[in-house]
């Protein structure tokens, strides 16, 4: 099967033609992430973004269904509800930037018509393009709070590390382009920093994930235990749905083209982030390795404090470029 970015939006409409003939209920749907863009694939692997917009409160939030071993539908299910206050959407900063141009693949209720029209309004005027980003700065220094005490080796913590340094990279993108998608997070962030006017933040950031510290021989090394992690946290029912055997492709195919490209240290934020997922659900002994791995990119007990102080740091800066950038109408 020859797969191309037209052949993939065509699955996704008649994905939705399909639902909405046995769906009542369903109210609108629309094509979002990696189809929107002119390269959707990494590694010849992508997804199908896809969000369904239900009248009534939707039975599962999300579904991954597989289409070929590169490629799967991942469908958001989100109430009507979720979308009652437009103008508000706007300064949502994570459904302000997906509603500004979705693909819409169904649609009732002059659904679009009425949505977009508050969400447009005004979108790239300074003040709403600060909202988007100081929303998500200040959920990263919400999250900071929680790394105390610190709790070394333990995933928990390291997840609310991860997740603080997702949102203050995202408040930065905000201010000069769209969200970080998951694989590409660092392969885009250089350029947000650079359109911000802070190009030293992007190794601000890799020092922060241990980059500096690993080489493409040793991340290549750690594929195979996370391969095995990974699979066997799939088959947990309480992780978090983004661990999926159907989604093994999806990464492992992104992480061999980034590793045979001249940024390999890219790997780190979807492999440490998916890994630290899947151990967070599986028995201490399936640590083992993962703390290892920690103990490489320095977020081991003796330098996980070191790790989050630099983390302030980062944040500190973050919030002073928000408020020194002058955004420009149009970024």
């Amino acid at each position: 099967m020859y797969i191309t970015r037209e052949s993939l939006i065509r699955v996704a409409k008649e994905t939705v033609q399909k639902s909405a003939l046995s769906d009542p209920d369903l109210v609108a749907a629309y094509l979002t992430g990696s189809l929107r863009t002119e390269a959707p694939f990494l590694g010849n692997a992508t997804d199908i973004d896809i969000v369904f917009v239900h009248a009534g409160e939707p039975k599962i939030r999300r579904e991954i269904i597989p289409l070929t071993p590169e490629v799967h539908l991942d469908i958001v299910h989100n109430p009507r509800s979720l979308y009652n206050r437009p103008k508000e959407l706007r300064v949502h900063p994570w459904l302000g930037p997906e509603l500004y141009d979705p693909l819409p693949l169904f649609v009732t209720q002059h659904f679009f018509e009425f949505i977009q029209a508050g969400v447009r309004d005004r979108y790239h005027e300074p003040d709403n393009v600060q909202v988007r980003s100081r929303r998500l700065a200040e959920n990263a220094r919400q999250v900071w709070r929680k790394l105390h005490p610190i709790r070394a080796h333990d995933p928990e913590q390291v997840l609310f590390y991860l997740k603080s340094i997702a949102l203050a990279a995202n408040a930065v993108s905000l201010l000069t382009g769209d969200l970080l998608t998951e694989r590409r997070f660092l392969l885009q962030f250089p350029a947000r920093t650079k359109a911000a006017g802070q190009p030293g933040l992007a190794a601000g950031l890799l020092h922060l994930l241990g980059a500096d510290q690993v080489d493409a021989a040793m991340l290549a090394a750690f594929l195979p235990e996370w391969e095995k992690t990974f699979l066997e946290a799939a088959g947990n029912p309480s992780v978090d749905r983004s661990i999926s055997a159907v989604r093994l492709g999806y990464y492992k195919q992104a992480f061999e083209s980034i590793l045979a490209s001249e940024t390999p240290q890219a790997i780190l934020w979807p492999l440490l982030l998916t890994w630290t997922l899947s151990v967070s659900v599986l028995p201490p002994s399936w640590n083992v390795r993962w703390r290892s791995v920690c103990g490489a990119l320095g977020l081991n007990e003796g330098s996980f404090g070191e790790r989050i102080e630099g983390l302030d740091h980062f944040l500190d800066e973050v919030e002073a470029i928000q408020d020194r950038l002058t955004v420009r109408p149009g970024l």
